[in-house]
């Protein structure tokens, strides 16, 4: 039960936030969040399900609302607070803005701060070994031989941390550093050891010191998940310590399902599990103990099996090239049911990599014990320990692949979507691919079951006003014993907004559509002063910015054209002298975009969002629904584009005095049987349907 103490506490937290902030309004439906969240965490529903799902309104302050129902209660019961969110943006107001300020009004004593994956941090003893004067290693470990302008760069990185002008981290970096370098230099889990020389001053290491000390930790969904799947308590606290706060939780499934996902090449393993066989050599030759002769000479033996059906595998497919004649040069394989030939090579490649694993292991943990000895110079050992932890990496992700494939599913759930994809370049090569349809199963066992407690927040989480498609999604019911919340958002949408459905001779699935939609876009943003236009793909929006740019009276500000916050800053610029803008973007622009004011009045979706299931993952989903007798239109694309609509609508009102019109170019809202239920899941605008 939630104690009183807590309850007491609450209410005078509350009551000063109110009086410190001028013009704050209380709202009867943030008090009630507060409330439901501290009342589920304490157990005063169920001791054994303390989960919350909150669909929190545009206005309500789900942010103050979270913060407030969960760190009181977590420092009186000795928890920690998680709080888990999809975007760097909302990190950021955590860190900077919303806890300070909560820590400052409510008194209570709490640290806390923002927990970074290994990969936001440099290797040092990676970097050092690329810009080293030892050619043969440093060639090693370069993925591509890299030109004069990429080891300059890297001097440069190494001398500004050294000299303090940088903290290793890569969100600090003062120019971007391109993604393939970076990764060459990331820390991981395998290569980054706490007794490596270089490792003394490790960013990573040293960040993680503090982390014990937080009482509320910010991190994203990813890291989330790498904590989950090394079982809870490595990166993050125990999860039986801890309440969650899933912020943004409509991404949850997503990353859960990418997160379990895996995919390796034929030929491109080959090439590096050659040179894991060289680093065996190398170490049956640097440690002294007769212990490494066994374990390096079964992973040469491994290396050459593994090689050589890899290689069978890609002969294979090689003989298959007319099933990849297709826009995605891609095979995918109904049911995810490989051909019988393809699944005795991917239930040997899982037990060889198996075996590979388990002796790459014992020479790592060898080498450890000569490097504790001190049977190996120290600047060779870091070197060593670098390049068997990247090795063990790749080692790890080629033996979750194929044990993917090989995996017998459950005739009880949804199958493994696998895939293979013809991959470009001179070298003719496939990359093998393997991910979960479903994850519900997996969240269940990973974290709704060992949690101390969670709040799984957004403010769209419901489909066609339902929490059904949901629910399914993350694995919980809406009988389990979780607590489900839909808070309406206190705008007054009905007089500050007019949802306006114009006539049309068209409909999307015609030829002339896209003809028409540049017209009509062109007349909806002749006279505003500041319009957002999205659309369900980029070549459309390229089209109609191609068929209106010379009749708009104002440059257009397009979507890809330039860095996103350049393209907003310029929107923002234009506003501000009282001069028209007109923003292109896509699907990426319908969340997350914060235009309030002046700064949006005028919002055209141009059509709406049905998701093509081009993706393996969704054509392997929709075949499963199917297979069960189900439909997947209904089932799975009508709940996605409810929820997206929803997201795309609330990107007008972001504040209570902002107003405008969003105008929706698709006449199957009014054709279609399924029109009403999508309009009807959105909030009570002023209506004009002509």
């Amino acid at each position: 039960m939630l104690p009183e103490k807590v309850k007491t506490q609450i209410r005078a937290i509350y009551k000063d936030i109110a009086q410190s902030l001028p013009h704050f309004r209380s709202r009867r439906e943030q008090n009630y969040m507060v409330a439901e969240i501290s009342k589920t965490l304490a157990g005063d529903y169920d001791k054994h399900r303390r989960i919350i799902v909150v669909e929190a309104g545009t206005g309500i302050g789900k942010s103050l609302s979270y913060i407030l129902g969960t760190i009181p209660l977590a420092l009186e019961s000795k928890k920690k607070v998680c709080i888990a969110t999809a975007t760097v943006a909302l990190q950021e107001q955590l860190l900077n803005k919303d806890l300070p300020f909560f820590k400052e009004q409510s008194g209570l004593n709490f640290r806390f701060g923002l927990v970074k994956g290994r990969q936001r941090y440099v290797c040092l003893a990676k970097l050092e070994m690329l810009i080293g004067d030892n050619n043969g290693t440093q060639m090693a470990m370069w993925q591509t031989k890299p030109d004069t302008a990429q080891v300059e760069l890297l001097q440069k990185l190494h001398q500004d941390f050294h000299k303090g002008r940088w903290n290793g981290e890569l969100d600090t970096l003062e120019a971007p550093l391109p993604d393939h370098l970076w990764q060459q230099i990331a820390c991981d889990k395998h290569s980054c050891h706490r007794q490596q020389s270089s490792h003394r001053q490790c960013p990573f290491h040293k960040a993680r010191e503090d982390v014990d000390t937080w009482d509320v930790l910010i991190a994203n969904h990813s890291l989330l998940f790498a904590d989950l799947e090394l079982g809870g308590g490595v990166i993050l606290p125990d999860p039986e310590d801890v309440y969650y706060v899933i912020d943004e939780a409509h991404h949850l499934p997503i990353v859960a399902r990418d997160f379990s996902s895996a995919q390796a090449t034929l030929r491109g393993a080959c090439d590096w599990l050659e040179k894991i066989g060289k680093t065996a050599a190398k170490l049956q030759h640097q440690i002294k103990s007769n212990n490494i002769i066994a374990p390096a000479q079964a992973m040469q033996d491994h290396v050459t099996d593994l090689c050589a059906q890899l290689n069978q595998v890609a002969h294979f497919c090689d003989g298959q090239l007319a099933k990849f004649d297709n826009p995605e040069n891609r095979l995918r394989f109904t049911n995810g049911e490989l051909p019988e030939v393809l699944k005795r090579h991917a239930e040997n490649l899982a037990t060889a990599s198996s075996s590979a694993l388990k002796q790459f292991n014992k020479m790592q943990l060898l080498l450890a014990e000569a490097i504790k000895d001190g049977d190996i110079p120290r600047h060779q050992a870091d070197s060593l320990q670098s390049e068997t932890g990247f090795m063990l990496q790749r080692l790890e992700n080629l033996h979750k692949l194929w044990k993917m494939m090989a995996k017998e599913d459950s005739k009880k759930g949804a199958p493994t979507a696998r895939w293979i994809e013809l991959m470009p370049g001179k070298q003719q090569d496939f990359l093998f691919c393997s991910s979960p349809i479903e994850v519900g199963f997996m969240l269940e066992s990973m974290l709704w079951e060992k949690a101390a407690g969670v709040v799984l927040c957004s403010a769209t989480l419901r489909a066609v006003n339902q929490f059904d498609y949901f629910a399914h999604q993350v694995g919980l019911s809406l009988n389990d014993g979780s607590r489900f919340l839909a808070l309406q958002s206190p705008f007054d949408f009905e007089n500050n907004a007019t949802l306006f459905l114009p006539k049309m001779r068209t409909e999307p699935t015609d030829d002339a559509y896209t003809a028409e939609l540049a017209e009509l876009v062109h007349q909806y943003t002749a006279d505003e002063m500041a319009s957002l236009v999205l659309f369900a793909s980029y070549w459309q929006m390229e089209k109609v910015a191609e068929l209106i740019e010379g009749k708009l009276k104002v440059p257009l500000l397009l979507q890809g054209s330039a860095p996103r916050q350049q393209l907003l800053d310029t929107h923002k610029e234009r506003c501000d002298k009282g001069l028209p803008s007109v923003l292109f973007g896509t699907g990426s622009f319908s969340e997350g975009l914060d235009l309030p004011g002046d700064y949006l009045t005028n919002l055209i979706i141009t059509k709406l969002p049905f998701a093509v299931p081009t993706s393996p993952v969704e054509q392997a989903h929709a075949e499963y629904v199917k297979a069960k007798g189900g439909n997947p239109f209904l089932q799975l694309t009508i709940p996605d584009a409810s929820r997206k609509l929803v997201q795309s609508c609330g990107r007008l009102l972001r504040k209570e005095q902002d107003y405008g019109r969003i105008t929706i170019l698709d006449r199957r809202l009014v054709s279609k049987r399924y029109g009403k239920s999508l309009l009807d899941a959105l909030p009570p605008y002023r209506r004009v349907i002509e």
